[in-house]
């Protein structure tokens, strides 16, 4: 085989077609992953452009694609470059318009670790290095200050825009960081309304690749401003083990089937207790109403989040889980968690129709 032009082109993007992402059931080549492929005597090089940088499995497709252009006749070297494009699973509509997608994590009451969960999901997208902003649209009880250790107020921008603060990587905004510590919110609907669209249209987010917005417990106002204002990507609806939850979930799914907010899927927070000297797992509350929940209404089940001390240590002194302890089984939990959601929202992405720039980059 020559190592020259088109003929060795076509013969690596066959040998890669031959591999398929089990996250979309495709192979690499027809997911158009592949790019810029290049050939000079035995060496080979070639980028491989996921949807998202949180893919589950960016090392094993790219050790395969090693591999399979390593079989190719005459072939010496591979160089295998990763790179992730992440697309707007509604493109064109969002606002604010910087931001790709934006993820709102709700739950059908208070007191099931929601807001720990969004903080700890929008951690977990960031390491994968993905640009990530957290909202707080709790307005009454917000608690992302606390949880993600930042107290101070936000500054004014030139454009006279609020610039969102920055927490382990993670932009974040919050009415706890204009109300001072400890003062209360005691707003009407129609206040806390005007808030939150100005947490979207007047705050500096910059470019995005996911933003996440923590809601307040139940279906009021709040949410239903949010999701006739920012076009939401999706919803992770967050619940705990008991057989409760289905009601309560069910009352979240049925709100955003209503304004037409797609379900990423259903968490189960507190779900079990290992115990760290004997390795035993206790069902403290119950176990499998998220799953049930999931399975009777017809959505993704995203996984269990093991209830520890560490996660409510790292919340109370501002150094979520996913940061502290980045390979705890609650860590683990949660970047598996945050893996799912991003390649839900690539599926989303795939099946919108591509924004004008999109369609310049395919026909060049």
């Amino acid at each position: 085989m020559s190592l020259e032009g088109e003929n060795t082109k076509e013969a690596v993007l066959q040998a890669l077609s031959e591999i398929t992402d089990p996250a979309f059931d495709q192979n690499i080549v027809e997911l158009d992953y592949v790019r810029h492929v290049r050939a000079c005597g035995g060496v080979v090089a070639f980028d491989l452009v996921l949807p998202t940088p949180a893919h589950p499995h960016r090392a094993i497709l790219q050790e395969a694609a090693r591999q399979r252009v390593s079989a190719l006749p005459s072939v010496t070297q591979v160089n295998v470059t990763v790179d992730a494009e992440v697309r707007s699973a509604t493109p064109g509509r969002s606002v604010p318009s910087s931001v790709k997608n934006i993820i709102a994590v709700a739950s059908g009451k208070g007191g099931v670790g929601k807001s720990t969960v969004a903080a700890n999901l929008a951690l977990a997208l960031s390491q994968t290095g993905a640009r990530t902003g957290l909202m707080d649209a709790d307005v009454y009880g917000p608690s992302i200050p606390i949880l993600m250790g930042v107290s101070q107020q936000p500054q004014i921008s030139a454009s006279e825009k609020l610039l969102p603060l920055v927490s382990h990587g993670v932009k974040l905004m919050s009415i706890g960081f204009l109300a001072g510590d400890g003062a209360p919110v005691i707003w009407r609907g129609p206040m806390v309304s005007k808030l939150l669209q100005q947490f979207l249209s007047d705050v500096d987010w910059g470019d995005l690749d996911y933003l996440v917005i923590d809601l307040p417990p139940g279906t009021g106002d709040a949410q239903l401003t949010l999701c006739q204002t920012a076009t939401l990507s999706g919803a992770v609806v967050v619940t705990t083990p008991q057989e409760v939850a289905l009601e309560d979930v069910n009352r979240a799914i049925n709100m955003f089937a209503k304004v037409n907010v797609p379900i990423i899927g259903i968490v189960e927070n507190m779900s079990y207790f290992v115990c760290r000297h004997c390795g035993e797992r206790e069902d403290i509350f119950l176990h499998g109403g998220g799953r049930r929940a999931a399975e009777s209404l017809g959505v993704p089940f995203l996984g269990e989040i093991p209830i520890d001390p560490q996660i409510c240590s790292g919340g109370d002194n501002g150094t979520p889980i996913v940061v502290q302890y980045p390979d705890s089984p609650q860590s683990v939990a949660f970047c598996g968690i945050a893996a799912q959601v991003a390649v839900s929202l690539s599926r989303m992405a795939s099946e919108t129709p591509a924004e004008p720039e999109d369609l310049l980059r395919v026909i060049s």
